[in-house]
């Protein structure tokens, strides 16, 4: 190995070493930018009402390793349902981050058979979100999901942690939320889509009043 290969080697691990550091210091710094508890958003949203799920269990709570967390079903007068679930996480370091859907979905039975992304007009703005169609034996259930953290709203698993890096540097914050909105899928697809996007949009202005 030349002396320029190691020298490269070298700087390259000291990057990864120093970034690590300073995301864990960050991490003990930052304050976790949420103004109010997840579950203060409203049962209520435009015209769909929720309903909470049962809690998760100590196990599920130890692996998912939120700080807070919200999990309900919204359904509106025509008996439609959406789902929505968040994930905050106060703070995230190295190793230790948001679990994306689509590997914790597949992990519980739901197998993707579409993924693709589309823009969702939402609060006054344009937002990227992942739209996957995923199936349990006979069941087909629309997804949509993005993370949400930092004033940013990011498609992207990649993206998403590039900017965790990049506000751990300069604003010392990497607090950030997965969000998922899921609705059945019956013999049309397409009304489940707009079952989807309709609610995300209204539910996103919700969010946002809670997560800055």
């Amino acid at each position: 190995m030349t002396r320029t290969i190691l020298v490269r080697a070298f700087v390259v691990v000291s990057m990864v070493l120093a970034t690590h550091a300073y995301l864990q210091s960050a991490q003990r710094d930052a304050a976790a930018a949420m103004v109010r508890p997840l579950e203060s958003i409203p049962l209520v949203i435009g015209g769909w009402r929720g309903i909470d799920e049962p809690a998760f269990d100590a196990e599920t709570l130890r692996i998912l390793g939120a700080d807070d967390y919200l999990n309900r079903v919204y359904v509106d007068r025509n008996g439609v349902t959406a789902g929505l679930y968040v994930a905050f996480y106060a703070s995230q370091k190295t190793g230790e981050s948001i679990h994306s859907p689509l590997h914790c979905l597949p992990g519980n039975g739901w197998r993707p058979v579409a993924t693709s992304r589309v823009t969702l007009p939402a609060g006054g703005k344009s937002i990227l979100v992942n739209r996957m169609l995923v199936q349990k034996a006979a069941m087909r259930q629309l997804v949509l999901y993005w993370f949400e953290g930092r004033g940013r709203s990011i498609a992207s698993e990649y993206e998403n942690k590039l900017w965790l890096v990049w506000d751990g540097f300069r604003r010392r914050r990497t607090e950030g939320a997965l969000v998922r909105v899921m609705t059945p899928v019956g013999a049309d697809e397409i009304t489940a889509d707009r079952t989807a996007v309709t609610f995300a949009q209204q539910a996103f202005v919700r969010l946002r009043e809670v997560l800055q």
